[in-house]
């Protein structure tokens, strides 16, 4: 059967799709049929590539092999999305603490401007706030734009840590437009945010220097972070949340794929949560919460502060042989 099945396809003919670029006309009244124009079948490929190979020695390992100090960021620029409270609020302590200059993107929370001044008070570092709208390009490139301007005319970390849940059960039953947010501001709003930031960590790595023309001091690469989920992993019971689930997987491989694209200039890597005790979650009800409990190993959910070493590592020079990683924080939800 697969034999016949096989000749079969191969056999049948096959149909070529051609751009419309590729067909030419003649907009004279005498002119001759639309013909099929060759065209070049060469795509894209990634920059650190040749001949099916990626170039050898294209990163460096960092000068200190000492373990404490690769986790020091002082001196370095943090934009932290979504980080008005919750997971995004303690990566913003974090960051602070290790002695970056860190920005806060906040969408409609305004106690974020307080958080952001104790912050500044209580490490010392720059650190302010700014409402963002992570579903506009426009949004984010204008505001990346200022932050860098604004602090040291540098990015070395982005954390896109926007994101929604669905709470509208099943798909079947569920209304498109808010299926169209999650997607909006999970998927979407991540790959804006990685365009615009991964034009300056080019820049700074190609030029070396600050956005106003200074030597840039201590910079190798980049680092991009998104948070993903468990739920880009596993089918969460008893919730249903088809849509959330799949807007975390896309943006797991979206980093994956961007780890290899990246390489010359900058690390690409996710963090995937388990359930954590954070504003998002506060519309599930309590019998639900309970049978997540049941279901993780560790028998709690977790807190968003036992989030800050996994986020800090990655956007670290510890983590400087570590892209397209996606770290697992769940309380072991993922293994039974």
């Amino acid at each position: 059967m697969f034999r016949h099945a096989l000749r079969a396809a191969v056999s049948r003919p096959r149909v070529l799709c051609v751009p419309r670029a590729a067909v030419a006309s003649n907009s004279s009244s005498n002119s001759s049929p639309a013909r099929i124009q060759p065209f070049s079948t060469t795509v894209a490929r990634m920059a650190d590539m040749k001949d099916g190979a990626f170039k050898h020695d294209a990163t460096a390992a960092p000068q200190s092999t000492r373990v404490l100090p690769l986790f020091s960021l002082k001196g370095k620029t943090a934009i932290v999305s979504g980080a008005g409270a919750g997971i995004g609020l303690q990566i913003a302590h974090a960051y602070a603490e290790a002695g970056a200059n860190v920005a806060i993107w906040y969408n409609s929370n305004k106690k974020a401007l307080d958080r952001a001044a104790e912050i500044e008070k209580e490490y010392g570092v720059k650190c302010k706030a700014y409402p963002v709208n992570v579903t506009s390009h426009q949004a984010i490139q204008e505001s990346i734009q200022q932050i860098v301007s604004e602090f040291n005319g540098r990015l070395d970390i982005f954390v896109a840590n926007s994101g929604i849940a669905w709470e509208e059960g099943p798909l079947i039953d569920g209304p498109m437009d808010v299926a169209d947010r999650v997607m909006a501001v999970n998927v979407n709003g991540t790959v804006y945010c990685a365009q615009v930031a991964g034009e300056h960590f080019r820049r700074q790595k190609k030029e070396g220097t600050t956005l106003d023309g200074k030597k840039l001091e201590g910079f190798t690469t980049g680092s991009f972070i998104a948070t993903a989920s468990m739920s880009a992993h596993v089918v969460n019971i008893p919730q249903a949340q088809a849509v959330y689930n799949a807007s975390k997987a896309a943006v797991v491989h979206l980093c994956k794929s961007l780890a290899v694209e990246w390489v010359d200039f900058a690390r690409v890597n996710t963090v995937s949560p388990g359930y954590i005790k954070t504003e998002i979650t506060a519309f599930v009800d309590e019998e639900s919460k309970k049978q997540w409990r049941n279901k993780t190993p560790m028998g709690r959910e977790g807190e968003p502060s036992e989030l800050k070493g996994a986020y800090l590592y990655l956007a670290s020079d510890a983590a400087s042989y570590t892209t397209g990683s996606d770290l697992v924080v769940d309380g072991g939800y993922c293994l039974p």
